[in-house]
């Protein structure tokens, strides 16, 4: 079973997979870190300096001040995959679409 495992894996299919995914993490994170850092920050000071570190979308019907104030209430929780705050009701990301348990 483990020499099949090894020709399996020489065929080159796994392998390509696990670089792309590697890559698409980094890739990932290093678009996150251009939008939030270098992209906002000139958006929300022409607009009149709009943080958008704390505005939020709320879809529970509920009224919270803040993002924090939402957390604490348990209204949201944050998706494993991309750690975008969802509904704790939620069964998929709106954010990358996985499905959330």
């Amino acid at each position: 079973m483990f020499a099949e495992f090894q020709q399996f894996i020489r065929r080159g299919n796994v392998v390509d997979l696990a670089v792309a995914v590697v890559i698409g993490a980094a890739f990932g994170k290093i678009v996150t870190s251009f939008v939030d850092d270098i992209l906002m920050p000139p958006i929300g000071l022409a607009l009149g300096n709009v943080d958008f570190s704390n505005l939020f979308i709320n879809l529970s019907g509920k009224d919270y001040p803040s993002v924090a104030a939402a957390k604490a209430a348990g209204a949201t929780k944050d998706c494993p995959y991309c750690l975008t705050p969802v509904p704790v009701k939620a069964v998929k990301c709106a954010h990358c679409t996985s499905e959330i348990r």
